[in-house]
């Protein structure tokens, strides 16, 4: 017996939310497009996409302006609606940084010293963290340069990390008047030890790739220096595997006449992302061989845990960092943004720290004494 009796709709509905306002080519921005799968021979597949949502800023390393968040929720929003949409890639335009996190121009000068502006931004920053978490497909985040500050967070964030071996991680916060509850602190200690998670938070120390890869925090490093057809690891880093004075130093800086000279190396050298995008791909091709809907369903189940503790403190954290934004954001990001007016770009900690104990209010009198003035010229 058919079923041809029962009746059905069959037009395709459309279950985007919109977006376009906020996909453009000039930066600051988000772009948004969508590429055909290939596979392993390079041959785009019919009918079959992955969808790249760009942070486009590369002027200010990617940071991101309230339009450019409410551009990364329109983003992973439009694929996660699309049936074309096998996987989104969270990227970087160029290849310095993948994000440096909030865009300290805007913070400086219109959200510091707002506390009430600042929830509401932070309402957005908090719907951009979500729409990662909550997309309906697996979010690689390709690393092609910094992952820093709000990027560490954003990108921790995503499901699986492939990076350019010229990439650092790591924090910024502490020293320029916030802290790492964007994210950090919730997905950190899941990826590393709870002391390196501790240290990663709070030292503002910038890891390398390697180092990252060696301690768990991402799946792939891949080099993108090139010097005559021929690939260079990142020279600033050892990328020997040996102890040396009873520590692992796989991954760390080079210091002193080493590091000149590595750095000297890489001027001559061409920055190249094709192994990037190739190792892109070929997470791309493993998820287009899976049945999407179990695929999905394995992913929440990880991405499970690290919501947890992320919707358990999202909405208080919002509530410090706005408070925040009348103290210690508007020091810190106020330093930063006047660096080059003033040739410092932090405050005078020691100073700030002798006011505080002995009880000066915190206002313009104690802001004056620490914050750097402009160099005479």
């Amino acid at each position: 017996m058919s079923l041809d009796w029962l009746p059905r709709t069959d037009t395709l509905v459309d279950h985007d939310l919109g977006g376009d306002a906020y996909f453009r080519a000039e930066p600051p921005s988000v772009i948004y497009e969508k590429k055909p799968i290939r596979d392993p021979q390079g041959h785009p597949v019919e009918g079959l996409y992955s969808a790249w949502v760009w942070l486009n800023n590369p002027a200010q390393y990617n940071s991101y302006t309230t339009d450019m968040v409410k551009g990364v929720i329109a983003g992973m929003k439009r694929a996660s609606m699309d049936r074309s949409v096998v996987a989104i890639v969270f990227t970087g335009v160029g290849d310095k940084a993948f994000c440096t996190g909030g865009n300290t121009k805007e913070y400086a000068e219109y959200y510091s010293r707002r506390p009430t502006e600042y929830a509401l931004y932070m309402d957005l920053f908090n719907a951009m963290v979500d729409s990662i978490l909550n997309a309906k497909k697996p979010v690689i985040s390709r690393v092609n340069g910094m992952r820093v500050a709000g990027g560490q967070e954003i990108g921790g964030a995503c499901d699986i990390a492939i990076a350019s071996d010229l990439a650092v991680f790591g924090q910024a916060g502490p020293r320029h008047g916030s802290a790492p509850v964007g994210g950090s602190t919730d997905f950190l200690p899941w990826y590393l030890t709870i002391e390196d998670a501790m240290w990663n938070c709070i030292s503002c120390e910038m890891w390398s790739a390697y180092k990252m890869h060696r301690k768990g925090y991402i799946s792939k490093v891949v080099p993108v220096l090139r010097q005559e057809g021929v690939w260079l690891r990142n020279p600033s880093v050892i990328t020997e595997d040996y102890v040396q004075d009873g520590a692992i130093v796989y991954g760390e800086m080079k210091s002193g006449a080493a590091l000149a000279a590595a750095r000297d190396l890489q001027k001559t050298a061409v920055i190249d992302l094709s192994l990037l995008d190739q190792a892109v791909d070929e997470v791309l091709w493993t998820f287009t061989n899976l049945f999407p809907h179990c695929l999905q369903m394995s992913i929440d189940g990880i991405r499970a845990k690290k919501k947890f503790f992320w919707d358990a403190a999202k909405d208080y954290y919002r509530h410090w960092l706005a408070a925040n934004m009348t103290n210690e954001a508007f020091l810190g990001f106020t330093a930063f943004n006047n660096r080059k007016l003033t040739g410092k770009d932090t405050i005078d900690f020691i100073r700030y720290r002798q006011l505080l104990a002995q009880g000066v209010e915190a206002g313009d009198e104690l802001f004056a004494q620490v914050l750097p003035q402009p160099i005479e010229r």
